[in-house]
């Protein structure tokens, strides 16, 4: 062992396990209702932000784009810090990263420089980069044929701050207006606040290191600190099947579910639905993303990952199609934007799941990184894209290119051995 590990990874008899497990899930889930609040929070006025200080309706939309590049870009450095030092150290520093950025977007609010507020928002990001990161931290004691309910304990969690933070912003924007900064800026510097006491929260709290002492129980031959690094994540997901499944799977999953649900107030607003329709309607989106991932784990880790991931690429399938023939039909509309988020979910959490498990766990932590990185990216482009295709073509061919997307994930699953039911199942003949 490193001398870090040493220090932060320390052995655990066999009896402690289950107590620890509960420990880190629980410090988890509260860093993950407070990254969701703050994330949720700054999010819901961002777009109104960008247009109060660019001047233009049609630069609103560039501070979720910087969001998103923040998230995905956050990805690498913090997966290089976990991969190192543990996962502690890598939330910690994607938490400050956000309160600072966040920081920098209320500045760039009172000073009027959008280029400064996009620079902030990309800063924001990394609060999001690290509320992810947290579902893998959940899955590294976790016992394997449990580590799908592990992470989507995590991920259900997130439910919680989706759905209180558009509530708080605009109290958190009247509450600030005395002090001379702009209405649409207050939930950011409330944001700012969350994501310093979710950073204390886990310096604080998570001990031991869940990635360290997971190493510590690792067998003798995945110790080894020679083949930690981001190159050996990539080299490890290369060389395995079900890893580049599981790759491809929260990839194609994440970017089918953005590009859709980001252009559907759009199409409903051109079917004449309210404001407060289309917020109903995300509102349900958003439930079946994270409030069932409970379920979704439960299901991952009972029928295999290959099952879970066959169901979220039925579950997209069906959201495509309910979503892209709606023409008109508000009620179609949220049903299919329900049963994406769930496919989102499903997919997410077999997902990642099999990619724990498909790796070392030496190069795990580079290789979840990456797979953050590879499914933000994908995101970003495929939102940008996703308003292209709206414009040029409509919302129903929108949603066929988003069922075109799954086609290499059922391809992929098909001719991938799902090896966690053969785990299971001789657990259970032990």
């Amino acid at each position: 062992m490193t001398a870090v590990e040493r220090s932060t990874g320390v052995p655990v008899a066999d009896g402690q396990l289950p107590v620890l497990r509960r420990r880190i899930s629980g410090v988890l889930v509260a860093s993950q209702i407070l990254g969701g609040l703050g994330v949720a929070t700054g999010v819901a006025l961002s777009s109104v932000l960008a247009q109060r200080v660019s001047g233009t309706e049609s630069l609103s939309g560039l501070a979720p784009t910087a969001m998103v590049t923040g998230t995905a870009v956050a990805s690498l450095p913090m997966a290089a810090l976990m991969t190192a030092r543990g996962r502690r150290p890598g939330l910690v520093l994607g938490y400050l990263i956000g309160a600072l950025g966040a920081g920098v977007v209320v500045v760039a609010a009172v000073i009027g420089s959008f280029p400064l507020l996009l620079c902030g928002m990309a800063g924001f990001g990394a609060a999001s980069s690290a509320n992810l990161g947290a579902r893998f931290a959940a899955a590294d004691l976790a016992e394997t044929d449990r580590r799908a309910q592990a992470i989507s304990n995590v991920v259900w969690a997130a439910t919680i701050g989706a759905v209180l933070g558009p509530n708080i912003a605009a109290p958190a924007g009247r509450s600030v207006s005395a002090l001379g900064i702009p209405t649409a800026a207050g939930p950011f510097l409330w944001a700012a606040g969350i994501f310093l006491v979710a950073a204390v929260t886990v310096a604080v709290l998570l001990r031991p290191d869940p990635l360290l002492t997971a190493r510590v129980l690792a067998p003798p031959q995945e110790r080894s600190a020679e083949g930690r690094s981001l190159r050996a994540g990539l080299a490890a997901v290369a060389a395995s099947p079900r890893a580049r499944l599981a790759l491809v799977t929260v990839t194609v999953c994440h970017t089918a579910m953005v590009s859709v649900m980001s252009m559907t107030p759009v199409a409903l607003g051109h079917h004449g639905a309210s404001i407060e329709l289309i917020g109903l309607v995300i509102s349900g989106h958003i439930a079946g993303m994270y409030a069932f991932s409970p379920l979704m784990g439960r299901l991952s880790d009972r029928v295999g990952r290959l099952s879970g991931i066959g169901l979220a690429v039925g579950l997209l399938a069906c959201a495509a199609f309910l979503a892209g023939t709606a023409d008109g039909s508000h009620g179609r509309t949220a049903v299919g934007l329900f049963v994406l988020g769930l496919g989102w979910s499903a997919g997410l959490v077999s997902g990642s799941a099999l990619l724990t498990d498909s790796v070392p766990e030496s190069v795990r932590a580079a290789a979840q990184g990456l797979s953050d990185l590879a499914m933000n990216t994908s995101a970003g482009l495929g939102g940008a894209c996703a308003g292209l295709l709206m414009a040029g073509a409509g919302y129903g061919w929108l949603n066929l290119a988003a069922a075109c997307l799954l086609i290499p994930v059922g391809a992929l699953a098909l001719f991938t051995r799902d090896d966690s039911r053969l785990v299971r199942d001789a657990k259970a003949a032990d």
